[in-house]
């Protein structure tokens, strides 16, 4: 599958993004697309950090054990995950040019490991192309960035259900 890149651009700092995108506990909360997180690693988010996620992808349930292999406070992380003969790599990068005003650049990749065989969320994918998942991590931006454009000053869920997330 080739890479997708999605950017996003949020009204609030660098260091509000990066808080409500590594604050794993409230993802649910926030992102539409996931329904539970259980954190597996106690302690600060970086490497080593691991969590299983469940979304709707494409009308089915799926759960991936994530895990943190690059982290740069507040730029950059990269959450990877390995589940029936696949290879999944997401990366978020946070630039922030103007203050106050932050990027969000997610790139996401998936991969069959050796002997894998496609499962469900690759053969969805080969049939509904890059354009399904572009739409799903936009949508995913989109909710982060009304988390922090809404929420307080430190990141925290806010009024009406808004709240920091993860990946």
């Amino acid at each position: 599958m080739p890479e997708v890149v999605v950017e996003r651009e949020m009204a609030a700092p660098a260091e509000r993004v990066w808080r409500a995108l590594t604050a794993l506990e409230s993802m649910p909360e926030v992102l539409s697309g996931v329904d539970a997180v259980e954190v597996l690693t106690p302690g600060p988010f970086g490497v080593g950090t691991r969590w299983r996620e469940t979304r709707r992808m494409f009308g089915k349930e799926a759960t991936e054990e994530m895990y943190v292999t690059a982290c740069e406070a507040p730029q950059r992380y990269v959450a990877e995950a390995d589940n029936a003969g696949m290879h999944y790599v997401s990366e978020f990068r946070l630039t922030e040019r103007v203050p106050g005003r932050t990027t969000v650049r997610m790139t996401f990749g998936a991969q069959r490991t050796a002997g894998g065989r496609p499962n469900v969320f690759l053969r969805l994918l080969n049939r509904l192309g890059t354009k399904a998942v572009a739409k799903a991590i936009t949508r995913d931006l989109s909710d982060v960035a009304a988390s922090v454009e809404r929420g307080p000053a430190d990141g925290r869920p806010g009024a009406g259900g808004a709240g920091p997330t993860g990946p």
